[in-house]
């Protein structure tokens, strides 16, 4: 009782005298007095900071979506002419450049904010070496969990930056061949021969082989026969190629003369000439077989004979094939009554030697 009864009396608050208040009072109004100038300049400094980041921020973002804007407008008045379909594809600029402004954009945005995060942290008086140790730390285990993912993206950026291909291209990737459909930063898709859709990602090419930038080549192979005039032959080609490259669309395919390489190979019954054009690019496959079409219908009227078809002449003065050539030669086996056909009997069951 007397133990309860002294911790009652402790805990009841002693009154507190006016002087007491006054001097508090004094205290505190003091402390904000001397305090309040910090306050208003750290509260004015982290607001300044904010505003200075929001405005730059939007101001680059602009400034990359106008530079954007403007390379996709210089490509645009180029499209649909002979120039823009040689040089220029409207859809290929305009993936590249919108995702090059996406990189930019994101960049932007991520050192300004971030620059704008440490300063406010800093106005507080946090320190900021166990920040940023931890964030490196972590960014160090997220890219090492991570790196397929990172290889892929930072790959997909050299590549859109470089132009190594675009949409419309058709390129082989190593992993997969055929037209470019879509580039990503992390994926790109690839059209087959066949339809199929491929999706490569970036950081598992290791080569690029561009078979749509600068020209093609396309190359036929006419195989006559060996005793047939070369001469001749070179001058109905020479004059297939000039009559071609005369005649719609392949005047524009065709970006120089058709020209006759020469004999490429020697065999004992026929001979092979090579032809040869220089193409536009992504062409060379249809300017081949248009002209190996316009060949071989000229070598028809011109009476040029090709490997596998046999003349006329041949086959009039042809002889018959001699009908005893497929018959076998004669045997002694084949007459029972032989001393061959005889030792070659088997020996009856029962029947021993010497009897």
């Amino acid at each position: 009782m007397l133990w309860s009864a002294a911790l009652a009396a402790d805990s009841t608050p002693r009154p507190v005298s006016l002087d007491e208040a006054q001097k508090t009072a004094d205290d505190a109004a003091g402390w904000v007095e001397t305090n309040w100038s910090i306050w208003l300049s750290n509260g004015l400094r982290m607001v300044l900071i904010v505003v200075i980041a929001v405005v730059m921020r939007s101001l680059v973002r602009k400034a990359i979506t106008k530079l954007i804007a403007r390379m996709n407008r210089t490509t645009d008045h180029l499209d649909g002419t002979a120039l823009g379909g040689l040089l220029v594809n409207a859809e290929r600029r305009r993936q590249r450049s919108e995702a090059i402004g996406s990189v930019l954009r994101s960049v932007a945005s991520f050192v300004i904010m971030g620059t704008a995060a440490l300063s406010v942290l800093s106005v507080l008086k946090i320190d900021l070496a166990p920040l940023l140790a931890s964030a490196g730390v972590a960014g160090v285990a997220i890219g090492f969990g991570a790196r397929n993912l990172v290889t892929d993206f930072l790959s997909g950026v050299f590549m859109i930056l470089e132009d190594q291909y675009g949409v419309g291209d058709e390129i082989d990737a190593g992993v997969a061949k055929g037209t470019v459909v879509e580039v990503g930063l992390r994926v790109t898709k690839l059209r087959g021969t066949n339809g199929e859709i491929w999706y490569v990602r970036n950081g598992e090419v290791k080569r690029i082989g561009n078979l749509s930038q600068g020209w093609a080549t396309a190359g036929v192979d006419v195989q006559i026969r060996s005793d047939e005039d070369l001469d001749r032959v070179r001058e109905i080609v020479t004059r297939v190629g000039e009559e071609m490259q005369k005649d719609e669309p392949w005047n524009e395919r065709l970006w120089e003369p058709v020209e006759v390489l020469g004999l490429d190979a020697v065999y004992l019954d026929s001979a092979v000439v090579r032809v040869s054009a220089k193409t536009m690019p992504g062409v060379a496959t249809g300017v081949e077989r248009e002209l190996r079409w316009r060949i071989k219908r000229a070598l028809d009227a011109e009476g040029i004979r090709m490997v596998g078809r046999p003349p006329e002449a041949d086959l009039e003065t042809a002889q018959p094939a001699d009908p005893t050539a497929t018959m076998a030669a004669p045997s002694a086996l084949a007459n029972p009554t032989s001393p061959q056909s005889q030792a070659t009997t088997p020996i009856p069951p029962g029947q021993t030697l010497g009897k």
